[in-house]
């Protein structure tokens, strides 16, 4: 099962690295990535293979989140299909 992830927040060093980090102690493979740098705003999108994880995706989602509000980041994941929904016209 794959996953869409997203952070958001002001750019500071090592954004992707703690992210990255972190999806990995979850088993989490990352497949594809992009970020950017707009006016001072880090975004990343990143879309991540779930089906290894070694704990319930709410739980991972949660704790991402988490780790996104200690670092002052808007992080969110998303299963593929709800976000594929979400975003179709």
């Amino acid at each position: 099962m794959r996953a869409i992830v997203t952070v958001i927040g002001k750019d500071c060093i090592g954004i992707i690295g703690g992210v990255c980090t972190h999806l990995a102690t979850y088993n989490v493979n990352i497949l594809d990535i992009s970020q950017t740098v707009l006016q001072g705003y880090f975004t990343m999108t990143m879309v991540v293979d779930v089906s290894d994880l070694s704990m319930d995706f709410d739980e991972m989602k949660r704790q991402m989140a988490g780790y996104g509000k200690e670092r002052g980041l808007d992080i969110r994941v998303q299963r593929e299909d709800i976000f594929d929904a979400m975003h179709k016209i």
